[in-house]
C-alpha cells in the first residue's frame, strides 16, 4: 500500500475514532443524566421530558418510556448507570485504539459493529424511521471499511515479511 493510501486510511481511522468517542460521550452523558435520577420520582421526570420533546403521551413510543421509568427501582438504575459508564469506557478505549491506528481496535471495532447489526436490523424490521436507516447505514460503513483496514494492513504485513527475505 502507498504512503498516500495509508495516509487516507489513517485519517479515516481518525474520524471513526471520534464517531466513537461522540458515542462514549452519549453513553457518559447518560449513565450521569440517570444517576442523578436516583430517589427521584422517575415516572414524572419521563412525563415530563415527552411533554419537551412535544412527543404525543398518548403514543406507544411515548407509553413505553413512561411504564418503563414506573418500573425503575434504585437498583435497576444503578445497573443502567453501570452499564452506560461501561458503555462508554469500551467506546474511549475503542477510539484510542483507532485514532493511534491500533490493529486490535480494527479488530474491536469490527466486531462491535458486527454485533450491533442483527439487533438494528431487527429494530428497522419492527418499524421503518430513517434515524434506524441512518443508524444501520453508518453502522454498515464502519464495518466494511474496518474489514477493509484489516485485510490491507495484513496484505502490507506481509509484503514487508517478504521484502525482508530477499
Amino acid at each position: 500500500m502507498s504512503m498516500v493510501q495509508n495516509l487516507k486510511m489513517i485519517r479515516v481511522l481518525k474520524i471513526v475514532a471520534l464517531f466513537e468517542t461522540f458515542k462514549g460521550l452519549l453513553g457518559l452523558f447518560a449513565g450521569v443524566a440517570v444517576f442523578f435520577m436516583t430517589h427521584q420520582n422517575i415516572q414524572l421526570t419521563a412525563g415530563k421530558l415527552v411533554r419537551q420533546l412535544h412527543l404525543n403521551p398518548e403514543h406507544t413510543f411515548s407509553k413505553i418510556i413512561i411504564e418503563a421509568a414506573a418500573n425503575l427501582t434504585d437498583n435497576r438504575i444503578r445497573f443502567l448507570v453501570f452499564f452506560a459508564l461501561l458503555y462508554a469506557f469500551m467506546r474511549f478505549v475503542e477510539a484510542y485504539g483507532l485514532w493511534f491506528a491500533r490493529r486490535w481496535a480494527e479488530w474491536f471495532a469490527l466486531i462491535s459493529g458486527c454485533v450491533y447489526l442483527p439487533i438494528e436490523l431487527f429494530e428497522l424490521a419492527k418499524g421503518f424511521t430513517w434515524l434506524k436507516i441512518g443508524l444501520i447505514v453508518i453502522n454498515l460503513v464502519v464495518v466494511l471499511y474496518m474489514a477493509f483496514v484489516l485485510k490491507h494492513s495484513e496484505k502490507a504485513k506481509m509484503l514487508k515479511k517478504h521484502l525482508e527475505k530477499l
